[in-house]
């Protein structure tokens, strides 16, 4: 197993090492990384940016926002923020199994005097309270686990920055939603800085993995994922996109995810759609929308096309049926 610590606080780069690792350094079966952003909203790859974010607030504020390679929800990461990721070849072993990649986490606070639980859909909380949210993403039968550590965040930007949808404000109300977070550090029975959160971290790491070592990257690498950050994670398509053309948006959110859809729909034909959500998914939903294509804006149409494969791979723990409600009543 190798470890990397980032010293960028460039979120695109961070996020383009983190893909360079996952995709290229294919040889390595096991890799651990550890990162902190500037102020950044970091979107699951199938959402709808300007949907999840308030331009006008990370405009004026000078916050990055960027996307990343997994699923799941809009997070808010500053440099008290600490982000780690575990990457994978087996990926059979346990795919979403967020529980067992979280392990490291919740021994490390364990010996600082804090009791962490796993719950929910892919939190980490102490007290009931979230500090933690959890991704994966799959590539060519590898995995990539990430979370986000929330050590001593300012909490007060999380609300402006962040646009909360209607149905969440609907379904738990605002004011519990705020409530549920809370940052590491004001946990602690002894208060430190988010390096040495880090430090304490990486060495409950090495403990569980005693032959694990240090990653150097070749100048030759580090200008391959610099072109990785201007070329996707830092380019525009790739983080915003053009505003698909619809005629109908649908949106629909179940316990294990939301899934929006804008469909082109011309005399009751599908001519395009477009697929966004916090959902998660092994598969690219770019798979979904090529397959609708042409078919009849009808439940039964849809969920016969869906039925031709296994929804679970882009859409976990929602059935074929599910899915199919989702796009058209």
């Amino acid at each position: 197993m190798k470890y990397i610590v980032s010293h960028s606080n460039n979120p695109a780069f961070n996020i383009a090492l983190e893909a360079y690792a996952f995709r290229e350094m294919l040889d390595e079966d096991e890799i651990f990384i550890l990162w902190i952003n500037e102020p950044t909203i970091v979107i699951g790859k199938h959402q709808n940016a300007i949907e999840e974010i308030n331009k006008e607030y990370t405009d004026a504020h000078v916050i990055h926002v960027v996307r990343r390679l997994s699923g799941g929800g809009a997070v808010y990461h500053d440099l008290n923020n600490l982000n780690y990721t575990i990457i994978s070849n087996k990926a059979d072993e346990g795919a979403f199994d967020f529980k067992t990649f979280s392990k490291p986490v919740i021994d490390t606070l364990a010996k600082l005097g804090v009791k962490a639980e796993f719950t929910g859909r892919n939190d980490l909380e102490i007290d009931g309270k979230k500090f933690c949210g959890n991704a994966q993403a799959y590539y060519k039968g590898r995995m990539m686990h990430h979370g986000c550590l929330m050590f001593d965040v300012d909490t007060s930007v999380l609300a402006d920055a962040l646009k909360v949808s209607k149905d969440k404000i609907e379904s738990k109300g605002i004011k519990s939603v705020r409530a549920r977070v809370t940052n590491i550090n004001d946990e602690l029975p002894q208060k430190m800085d988010v390096l040495a959160f880090r430090d304490a971290l990486l060495e409950q790491v090495k403990e569980e993995n005693p032959d694990m070592t240090e990653y150097e990257f070749s100048e030759a690498e580090l200008e391959r994922i610099s072109q990785s950050e201007k070329e996707q994670f830092g380019n525009w398509d790739w983080i915003y996109g053009a505003a698909p053309e619809y005629t109908i948006k649908r949106s629909v959110r179940y316990p294990a995810g939301k899934i929006t859809t804008y469909a082109n729909v011309e005399k009751s034909v599908i001519k395009s759609i477009k697929i966004y959500g916090d959902f998660f998914g092994i598969g690219d939903v770019s798979d979904i929308e090529q397959l609708l294509v042409g078919s009849r804006y009808e439940y039964k149409d849809i969920l016969e096309k869906l039925k031709t494969i296994d929804t679970n791979n882009y859409f976990s723990r929602m059935t074929t049926e599910e899915v199919a409600k989702a796009i058209v009543a």
